[in-house]
């Protein structure tokens, strides 16, 4: 089982950042490009959209501390990663600083788990993408689409208003599908242009943002602001405790703690989603020990600032009660306007330069979260655990097999999957490698302490372990079908590292490990996972549902469910244990003894015994 754990050295790893001409990818960004690239991914669906969820859900005009706590525990995890960035400058992020610290079997895990981040936080964009588009043609412009039309909008689990105000299944979410093709358009031609595109776009949606916040600043009003008339100071911005029946439960709202500030923290966490996507891109920065820890935590520090200013000026002109809509920030360009008493043409202007902003920060994001995608893939493939995404375009010196499979992959997804199925997913994903990441800094200094580290963490232990702790608060917050959601996720990806990557790494060839029958592999792992499957009913009762285009849990007899608990249920949880040891097992026990050498394949020869 040792095998598992194989741990890449240091020395390996810079090997593999300064690899022969030809597998090695192209050095041209500096840490102004780089710092673009991570404000680039974090400003993005989270200012346009999370602002008044977050807002009219949980911490009202709160949602400023909200914002300035989620940027400490996002801190923590942008000091660990810009240790780890400096320390390890290679492509591949969280997956090969998992593969020096924690080994292969982890690295795989954390790498397959990226794929939650990164692509699937692409598909996530688009649709909003989409629907910001949508929302520029048809609210503001004023362009009628006929009903065929609309019903390319949205993915066949999605519905749309027809003309005639009725609702209709959409067939294919069309804008999210061709912004996917155009963005690996612009990664397929190299990273120099990537970035150049990229910085332009940033460059626009700060001009936006910052015209929003002058604009508003000044028409801030106080009586929108202090929403606890009770409270003096500070505290007047935090809502009152609430309590309220949502269908059948009673849920508290408002406040300091849980449905409060604190879990208002928790969603506008996944807003400052992005900042490691800076670390992908070690092996193409030109002095990545200096530029990858300024560029991971100025990007965090502006990003940081401009969203304390946006929730300021926001929940200032408008009342927090009336944020809870997917454009918030179209909400409050209205109210700005008609404070100023601008003319409609103005008004109109000023509008479709925001949304404009908008399109042009969620392009961005895209790019980045499908650039930090093709990285993770091309690291893993030089490690041998994947095929084929390994291979460099010759004259663009890009991973342009990698790039055009996830844009494909991206493009299939965002014209089908609605954003309600792949939202969750993303920020468990990302929670789960910033958390490792968290781990191994710790763990490193521990195991290396004599290595080079450009950047160090202070207090490695303080805020190595408050980062993994916070990941792991927020994550235990996610429903019980988003964990089940990942751990299938995970399940195919075991099946994939089982069956291929243990075979074809590059670490295990050199340690001479050699497996076993195919067959096996994969019977051990059916039974594993088909037992692991039925333990969870026997103990549970919880059985899948597809409903709505997402996969829904539902809750029936089982030994520790509420209802319905037997004997019978306790012998089938034991069974199912005792195959999913067994399927585990066969795998791991699948591997051919190593060959003996000539000295202990010789015959001993035996003595004849001594009479007395």
């Amino acid at each position: 089982m040792s095998n598992l754990f194989l741990k890449k050295g240091l020395s390996t790893l810079a090997a593999d950042a300064g690899a022969a001409e030809g597998t090695a990818l192209k050095r041209s960004l500096g840490a102004f490009s780089l710092t673009m690239l991570g404000i680039g991914a974090i400003i993005g669906a989270g200012i346009f959209t999370l602002t008044g969820e977050a807002a009219a859900s949980y911490a009202g005009p709160a949602i400023v501390y909200s914002f300035i706590l989620g940027g400490v525990l996002c801190a923590l995890a942008g000091l660990c990663y810009a240790e780890m960035a400096a320390m390890i400058p290679v492509a591949g992020s969280a997956y090969a600083y998992s593969y020096a610290t924690m080994g292969e079997l982890i690295a795989w895990i954390i790498g397959w788990d990226l794929v939650l981040e990164y692509a699937f936080g692409a598909v996530t964009v688009a649709n909003g993408w989409s629907g910001y588009l949508f929302s520029l043609l048809h609210k503001t412009l004023g362009v009628s689409f006929p009903d065929a039309a609309l019903r390319f909008t949205k993915g066949p689990w999605e519905t749309v208003t027809l003309a005639s105000g009725q609702q209709a299944s959409g067939i294919w979410n069309l804008p999210a599908s061709v912004v996917a093709i155009l963005v690996c358009f612009v990664l397929y031609r190299g990273i120099s242009q990537s970035a150049w595109v990229n910085t332009f776009i940033v460059v626009v949606k700060v001009t936006i943002v910052a015209v929003f916040v002058l604009l508003g600043i000044g028409m801030v009003s106080a009586a929108n602001l202090h929403a606890n008339p009770d409270a003096t100071g500070l505290a007047s911005l935090v809502p009152a405790r609430t309590l309220l029946v949502d269908a059948g439960r009673e849920i508290h709202r408002y406040g300091w703690m849980r449905g409060g500030v604190l879990t208002g923290a928790g969603v506008v966490f996944f807003a400052f989603i992005g900042f490691d996507a800076v670390s992908t891109t070690a092996q193409e920065a030109r002095n990545p020990r200096r530029d990858m820890p300024i560029s991971i935590l100025a990007s965090l520090l502006v990003c940081t600032l401009l969203y304390v200013l946006v929730a300021i000026t926001l929940t200032g002109v408008v009342s927090y009660k009336l944020l809870g809509v997917s454009d918030p920030i179209a909400v409050g360009i209205d109210r700005i306007v008609q404070l100023r008493h601008w003319t409609p043409l103005a008004q109109k202007g000023f509008t479709f330069a925001v949304k404009l902003g908008a399109l042009a920060g969620l392009t961005s994001v895209i790019l980045v979260l499908m650039l930090g995608q093709t990285r993770i893939f091309f690291s893993m493939a030089k490690d041998g655990l994947l095929p084929w995404f390994g291979r460099l375009h010759r004259r663009h010196q890009t991973p342009h097999f990698a790039t055009v499979l996830t844009g494909a992959f991206v493009a299939f997804c965002g014209g089908l999957m609605p954003i309600s199925l792949v939202g969750k997913l993303v920020s468990i994903g990302t929670l789960l490698a910033f958390l490792l990441v968290c781990l191994g800094v710790p763990i490193l200094r521990r195991t290396t302490p004599s290595a080079d580290r450009p950047f160090k963490v202070p207090l490695p232990w303080v805020v190595g372990l408050a980062g993994a702790a916070s990941c792991l608060w927020v994550m235990s917050g996610l429903d019980l079908g988003t964990w089940v959601r990942l751990l299938v996720w995970l399940v195919i990806g075991l099946m994939i590292y089982f069956t291929y990557g243990r075979r074809h790494s590059r670490l295990q060839r050199e340690h001479g490990t050699r497996f076993g029958p195919l067959r096996v592999d994969f019977l051990g792992l059916s039974l594993h996972f088909l037992a692991l499957a039925g333990l969870v009913w026997s103990l549970y009762g919880l059985a899948p549902s597809l409903r709505g285009g997402g996969l829904l849990l539902q809750h029936g007899a089982g030994f520790l469910a509420e209802e319905g608990a037997t004997s019978a249920h306790l012998l089938g949880a034991l069974v199912c244990a005792v195959l999913a040891g067994y399927g585990l097992r066969l795998v791991l026990a699948n591997k051919e003894a190593p060959p003996m050498e000539a000295a202990e394949l010789e015959t001993p020869e035996l003595e004849a015994p001594e009479w007395p």
